[in-house]
């Protein structure tokens, strides 16, 4: 039996995470491969009641400690249910977001990238992905696509302004600087398939 695979897609609002993941999907079930997709926060029973305490309500519904420490008990539940019994059947697993994004996000309130990682130590034992996709896109294309996609109406935390953001994607680009081992930045402009074309491009020498 082949390896199983855990892929994670990162990225900023508007970046094509859902959508290249499906395509993604697709291409790698093409090659014989068993695929999850799945998704953070959520991605198992208990993870999206999580995740509906998470991204509905007032901007302040949470403080930043809270917010976080829901991250990782939805993750924690999402690994142990959903992506660790997947690995160990040979699937690959294509998550979209995970780890990284709590880093990102959670990361621009009180809590340090330290505070993060530690907590993910204790929820789900620091358990990273073999490889993280990285979609790299323009402040302004993004939030183009984003306005196209959601219209006026957002969740509590992609809803939040735009200084918010820019941190968010600098956060992003400086973990794939410090950990060039997991991370392959992807440019995410441009005509979907070629964006799948550079995604498979990216987990070459993870393919059987």
């Amino acid at each position: 039996m082949s390896p199983g695979r855990f892929i994670t897609l990162e990225g900023g609002e508007g970046a094509g995470k859902s959508t290249q993941l499906r395509a993604l999907a697709a291409a790698l079930r093409a090659r014989g491969l068993e695929v999850v997709e799945t998704r953070e926060p959520g991605g198992s029973e208990g993870a999206e009641a999580i995740r509906a305490l998470l991204l509905t309500g007032g901007a302040d519904r949470w403080s930043s400690r809270a917010e976080a420490l829901l991250f990782a008990a939805a993750r924690a539940d999402h690994g142990e249910k959903t992506i660790r019994p997947a690995l160990a059947r040979g699937a690959w697993v294509l998550s979209d977001r995970y780890l990284d994004s709590s880093r990102a996000y959670q990361g621009q309130g009180d809590l340090t990238d330290a505070d993060i990682v530690a907590l993910h130590g204790i929820g789900s034992a620091g358990f990273l992905p073999d490889r993280t996709l990285f979609l790299t896109l323009p402040q302004a294309e993004a939030e183009t696509r984003a306005r196209a996609r959601d219209g006026d109406i957002s969740d509590r935390i992609g809803g939040r302004d735009r200084t918010f953001h820019r941190a968010v994607a600098d956060a992003f680009a400086r973990f794939a600087v410090e950990e060039p081992a997991r991370f392959r930045p992807v440019d995410a402009s441009g005509a979907a398939d070629a964006v799948t074309a550079r995604l498979l491009e990216a987990l070459a020498d993870l393919l059987p």
